[in-house]
């Protein structure tokens, strides 16, 4: 009896939904760790490599497939295995299916030709996984032609510009027929699942290479796994777009971007020149209103409109191959949905669209500033949650939300441009009223001539601790410690957090952009009061001030988000823009082939590359080494790297620093 095609699909889902935990445990990373390169890393096997982030030349036998056992999997071109009884007899290989649809598709996956660009080896064999469980048979064709699952999720493909995505990094291969052979049908079905999958990395946050724009751009991505993907899409049905589309931020501040983008485009035009049914034209001179051109009935064919003009009381009706106000209209039509001028024309760049070749999307200025903008709402989490600290770096703001709601909100001090404030996802865990202050070694060692020959037990109002040969420097609590009375931690490796500070003047400046990276936090009491217990109020903090160095735990982790928006949609639904305070602009433009920026970005594989060239300017040359003589080294204990120096303290010289 024939198991039928929605069942094998559900049992893969099951199978598929088993395999995810364990892979999903590998890959996420804790708040606050270090960089996770935006494509998913490959596996380490040695059949599988990648190159620039696209599937590897060299081909990954099925047998490997992620969560698959061996001997479940047939490799292509075995032999059949000797007879068990022969005493030399190899372990038993797998056969080729013996279905010629699921043979043709077991021969397309271990083929080394490449299923789309920018797909990863690993995501490739959590594809091939994905099939082995579904015994190889096609998922989104049946009977030569689309199931509603994949018309469903072509089309939300087809519509990615609305999320800011490029539809054109999705290609949907064209409909099969019913005299489309095996072969054909096998690969339009595994370049589906291709796109379906890199359509949901992508949604995620793993289109751009962080490393390229900022080492300090560190979020915890949760791209989901192409296996994961495929089963709950496929399962869908004809809701299967909606499943794909959940992959997007649904947060307030990106639906409100994503509408601003939607209503600055205007409404789509709709053209009957889908990927299913591109138009070839012969060769021919550019063409205007007016001319006539051979050319012409394809063109009103393709586009859905009259064999010829319908003639009027005047004139009579128009010739066929008139390039008339009709056809330019429609043509131009065209263009607009297109992205490109639309003049009416039908230039080259028309006709290469056409044709299916479309040329890129030349947004506006202030599309690109949304699209960006919304690119950075996939850095934060799918669920920021009810309770959640969101600090907008650019905007020098903080604000507290409870219960889903705006609990209060402050100004606040963030880093300079020479040591910006990282751009990552935290917990934090608890508060310190009457901190110390370490002073980190790039500050101490400027100090470190005059500390090494002094012998008293205190220096310029900080504590001089000497164990062994190792000097570091405290600066004790109090009104002028550079952290104020209270700090509040998330532990990250990047070692900031928020804190009070005594220079509360600076709080009244316009450009806030001034710590060495923490958050100095205004009326930071008053913040208390939002995110530690009912039971600590700002009048009980206050009583702790003087009497030494008290940790505040609190009930439960509080999430805190670094962000950086430059352009957003208020409460109020007005638009506006802020400052691009550490230039990350450009470079994501660049990344996203949008106007205004510079070299590429776009995420192609797992290695991590250099500072951008912007970056690496900015980083100090090595000073030459100078021979000295020997003095005590420097360590600094718990000394936070980005930790604010105290204001009243006597300023060292000026010295050039790599922070990181």
């Amino acid at each position: 009896m024939r198991v039928p095609r929605s069942a094998t699909i559900a049992l893969a889902a099951l199978f598929a939904g088993a395999l995810v935990p364990a892979r999903a445990e590998s890959t996420r990373a804790e708040p606050g760790s270090a960089l996770r390169t935006a494509a998913v890393e490959p596996d380490a096997a040695p059949t599988a490599s990648v190159s620039g982030g696209t599937e590897s030349a060299k081909p990954t036998t099925p047998d490997e497939a992620v969560g698959v056992p061996a001997e479940s999997v047939p490799k292509a071109g075995t032999p059949a295995a000797p007879a068990s009884g022969s005493a030399e007899a190899p372990t038993a290989a797998p056969a080729v299916p013996s279905d010629p649809q699921a043979a043709a598709l077991f021969n397309r996956l271990a083929d080394t030709a490449p299923l789309l660009a920018r797909l990863t080896a690993k995501e490739r064999e959590a594809i091939r996984a994905f099939y082995a469980l579904g015994a190889f048979k096609p998922v989104w064709i049946a009977d030569g032609a689309y199931n509603p699952a994949a018309k469903a999720a072509a089309a939300r493909l087809a519509a990615a510009g609305e999320d800011g995505l490029d539809a054109r990094a999705y290609p949907v291969p064209r409909s099969p027929d019913s005299s489309t052979e095996a072969a054909a049908i096998a690969d339009a079905d595994l370049k589906l699942s291709a796109a379906i999958a890199l359509y949901a990395r992508d949604a995620r946050g793993g289109r751009v290479n962080l490393a390229s724009i900022s080492r300090l751009i560190t979020p915890s991505l949760d791209l989901p796994a192409a296996d994961t993907v495929l089963a709950a899409v496929a399962g869908a049905g004809a809701e299967a777009g909606a499943v794909l589309q959940r992959y997007n931020p649904r947060q307030p501040g990106y639906l409100a971007l994503k509408a601003r983008l939607a209503a600055l485009r205007g409404p789509a035009q709709p053209s009957k020149s889908g990927p299913d049914k591109p138009l070839k034209l012969p060769p021919g001179p550019m063409l205007k209103l007016g001319m006539r051109d051979p050319r012409v009935p394809l063109l009103r064919q393709h586009l859905g409109i009259e064999a010829r003009a319908p003639g009027t009381l005047d004139h009579g009706p128009g010739e066929p191959d008139a390039y008339d106000a009709g056809v330019a209209k429609a043509v131009s039509a065209f263009q607009r949905a297109r992205g490109l001028a639309a003049t009416g024309n039908l230039n080259a760049q028309t006709v290469l669209a056409l044709a299916g070749a479309q040329s890129p999307r030349q947004a506006s200025g202030d599309e690109a500033a949304l699209i960006v903008n919304m690119e950075r709402w996939r850095w934060l989490p799918a669920e920021l949650g009810s309770d959640y600290v969101l600090v907008n770096v650019p905007e020098y703001r903080l604000r507290v939300f409870r219960q889903g709601r705006l609990r209060d909100e402050t100004r606040v001090i963030v880093g300079k441009t020479e040591s910006p404030t990282p751009l990552f996802s935290g917990m934090m865990e608890y508060a310190v009223v009457n901190p110390s202050w370490y002073v980190p070694p790039s500050i101490l060692k400027t100090m470190l001539p005059k500390i090494a020959a002094y012998g008293g037990k205190t220096w310029g109002g900080y504590e001089v601790v000497r164990r062994g040969g190792h000097v570091s420097l405290r600066q004790p609590p109090g009104e002028k410690n550079a952290l104020g009375f209270i700090k509040f931690m998330f532990p990250n490796n990047h070692a900031v957090y928020l804190h009070d500070t005594p220079n509360r003047s600076l709080f009244a400046r316009s450009d806030r952009a001034l710590s060495h990276g923490c958050v100095r936090v205004d009326d930071p009491f008053r913040f208390a009061d939002a995110v530690l217990s009912e039971a600590w109020t700002s009048e009980r903090l206050k009583k702790l001030i003087g009497k030494g160095e008290r940790t505040i735990r609190l009930d439960e982790k509080l999430p805190v988000h670094l962000a950086y928006f430059t352009a957003e949609v208020d409460d109020l639904g007005s638009y506006r823009t802020l400052p691009d305070i550490y230039g990350y602009d450009a470079p994501m433009r660049a990344a996203l082939g949008l106007p205004g920026g510079g070299g590429p970005a776009i995420a192609r594989g797992p290695k991590a590359p250099a500072e951008s060239p912007r970056r690496a300017a900015e980083m100090p040359r090595p000073k030459p080494k100078v021979r000295q003589a020997a003095r005590p080294s420097v360590r600094v204990e718990a000394a936070p790297v980005y930790a604010d120096p105290d204001p009243w303290a006597p300023r060292p010289a000026p010295v050039t620093r790599g922070w990181w």
